[in-house]
C-alpha cells in the first residue's frame, strides 16, 4: 500500500506582536511603572501642601529649600546609582534607593522644625535620585530599541493616577487633618512598590549592568560619591548665598559655589555635556532646559495661587494634576508619531513652543487678578502637552545615541540634569522671594522674575533643539 504524503502542519494563530507587556517584560514593566508612580504621588502631594508646611514650620523665608533640598540630594543619589548600575546592575541601587526614600518620608512627616523637615527632604532626594535613574537605566538595558519609546511614554503615564489623586488627597489631608499624613501615607506605598519591582530586577543584577563597566579605580575621594557630594555642596552654597542680604557675603560665596560645582559637573557627565556638543551632550542640555522651564514654573504655581489668589490647597493642586495628565497625552502622541517626517528634533521644538505658551498663560492667570485663577490650571494643561512631546522625543533620541557601556552614565546624567535644573530654579525663585522681602518688595514681584526666567529658558530650548542630532558627515 502506497504511503500517503504527510499532511502539512496546521497553521497556528499568528504570533502576537511583541509589546512591553509580553511575557518576557510584563513583570519588569509593571514594577518600573509602580516605582515611578510612587515617586509621582509624593512629588505632587508635597508640592500641593508645601506652602502650608512652610508657614507652619516658619520656613516661608527659605521656601525654595523645601524643593531644592530634595533636588540637590537627588544629585548624589543619581550619580552614585548610575555608576553602580554600570558595575553591578540596577537591583542594588533600586533597593537602597527605596529604603532611603522611606526613611526620608518618616523624618519629614515627624519633623517639628523647618531644618529637620529639610533633612527629611534631603533623604527623600537621595532615594528618588536612585529610583528614577534606575527606571531609565532599566529601559536602556532590558528593552529593544523599538519598545523604548513606548516605555518612556508609559513612564509618563505612571503619573496619571498620582496626578488625579495625589494633590486632592494631600490637600484634603492638610485641610482636615495634618500635612504630616502625606508623608506617612507613603510608607505602605513604598513597601508595595518594592515588593513588585525588585524581583523583576533580579535577573539583571549580574551580566547586563556589569557588561563593559570598568571596575572602580583610585581613591574614594575621586569616585562618583565624592563628586556627587561636591556638586551638591557647590550648588547648595550658591543657592544659600543668594538668600543673604549682605552683598559682601553673597557675592564671594556665590562665586565659590560656582567654582566648586562647575568642574565637578564636568566630571560626572559625559564628555561634551557642558559644551552642549551635538548629540548626547545637547540631549542632556535639552533635558536641563525642559525641566528648568516645567518644574521651575510648576514649583511656584501652588504658592502663587494660595498666596496671591487665596485659592485652597486642594484647588491649587488642580494645576499640578492638569499638567501631569496632559504630559501623558503629549507623551503618548509623540510615541505614536515617533519616527515620522517631522523627526524627533521637530517634536522637541514643537514641545518647547507649546510649553512656552503654557508658562505665559499660567503666569498671567496667577499674577493678574482680572483673569480668573482657574485659567492658570488651563494654562498648565497646555504646558503639560508640550512637556510630554519634547521630553519623550529628547530622551529617546539621547539614549539611542549613548554607547551600550555608558547607558548608566547617560541615564544618570539625564536624571542629574533634571534634578539640578529643578533645584536651581526652585532655589533661584526662593532667593527672589527672600530678596523681595529683604528690600521691602512683594512675593508677586519675585514670581514675575521667576516666570520671566523660565520663559526665557524655553526660548533657549527651541534654539538648542537643533543640536539634538549631530550634522551628518559627508
Amino acid at each position: 500500500m502506497e504511503a500517503r504524503p504527510a499532511a502539512p502542519p496546521a497553521a497556528g494563530p499568528p504570533a502576537a506582536p511583541e509589546s512591553v507587556f509580553s511575557g518576557a517584560y510584563r513583570a519588569l514593566t509593571v514594577g518600573v511603572i509602580l516605582s515611578v508612580s510612587m515617586v509621582a504621588f509624593e512629588s505632587l502631594g508635597v508640592a500641593t501642601v508645601l506652602p502650608g508646611i512652610a508657614r507652619h514650620l516658619d520656613g516661608l523665608g527659605a521656601y525654595g529649600w523645601g524643593l531644592s533640598a530634595l533636588m540637590l540630594a537627588n544629585i548624589v543619589g543619581t550619580v552614585v546609582a548610575g555608576r553602580s548600575a554600570d558595575r553591578h546592575g540596577p537591583k542594588r541601587s533600586m533597593a537602597v534607593g527605596m529604603a532611603v526614600f522611606a526613611v526620608g518620608c518618616a523624618v519629614a512627616g515627624a519633623a517639628a522644625s523647618w531644618p529637620l523637615f529639610l533633612l527629611g527632604r534631603a533623604l527623600q532626594g537621595l532615594g528618588v535620585g536612585a529610583v528614577m535613574s534606575m527606571a531609565y537605566t532599566v529601559i536602556g538595558l532590558a528593552y529593544p530599541e523599538h519598545l523604548r519609546a513606548r516605555m518612556f511614554a508609559l513612564l509618563s503615564s505612571a503619573w496619571t493616577v498620582p496626578s488625579l489623586v495625589g494633590p486632592v488627597i494631600a490637600g484634603t489631608l492638610a485641610e482636615h487633618t495634618s500635612w504630616r499624613g502625606v508623608f506617612l501615607l507613603m510608607l505602605p506605598l513604598i513597601a508595595v512598590a518594592a515588593a513588585l519591582t525588585l524581583p523583576g530586577l533580579r535577573r539583571m543584577s549580574r551580566g547586563q549592568g556589569a557588561a563593559g563597566a570598568a571596575p572602580a579605580a583610585g581613591p574614594w575621594w575621586k569616585g562618583p560619591l565624592a563628586a556627587g557630594v561636591l556638586l551638591t555642596a557647590g550648588t547648595a552654597l550658591l543657592l544659600q548665598a543668594l538668600l543673604l542680604k549682605n552683598l559682601a557675603l553673597l557675592i564671594p560665596l556665590a562665586v565659590l559655589g560656582l567654582a566648586v560645582a562647575v568642574p565637578t559637573l564636568r566630571q560626572v557627565t559625559p564628555a561634551g555635556t557642558l559644551g552642549l556638543r551635538a548629540g548626547v551632550g545637547a540631549g542632556i542640555g535639552i533635558r536641563f532646559l525642559l525641566c528648568a522651564v516645567y518644574f521651575g514654573s510648576e514649583a511656584f504655581l501652588p504658592l502663587g495661587l494660595q498666596e496671591l489668589r487665596d485659592v485652597s490647597p486642594a484647588m491649587a493642586g488642580l494645576g499640578l494634576s492638569a499638567g501631569a495628565i496632559t504630559w501623558v497625552i503629549g507623551s503618548a502622541y509623540q510615541a505614536r508619531t515617533d519616527g515620522r517626517a517631522r523627526g524627533r528634533t521637530g517634536s522637541v521644538i514643537l514641545g518647547f513652543t507649546i510649553l512656552l505658551a503654557g508658562v505665559v498663560i499660567m503666569a498671567l492667570a496667577v499674577l493678574v487678578t482680572a483673569i480668573p485663577a482657574l485659567v492658570a490650571v488651563a494654562g498648565w494643561a497646555v504646558g503639560g502637552i508640550g512637556m510630554g512631546i519634547a521630553f519623550n522625543a529628547a530622551t529617546t533620541d539621547t539614549l539611542e545615541q549613548a554607547p551600550a557601556e555608558q547607558q548608566g552614565l547617560v541615564s544618570g546624567s539625564l536624571q542629574l540634569a533634571q534634578t539640578l535644573a529643578t533645584g536651581l530654579i526652585a532655589g533661584l525663585g526662593g532667593a527672589a522671594i527672600a530678596m523681595a522681602h529683604h528690600h521691602g518688595s512683594t512675593t508677586e514681584v519675585a514670581l514675575v522674575c521667576t516666570f520671566v526666567l523660565t520663559a526665557a529658558l524655553a526660548l533657549a530650548g527651541v534654539l538648542l533643539s537643533r543640536r539634538l542630532r549631530p550634522a551628518p558627515t559627508r
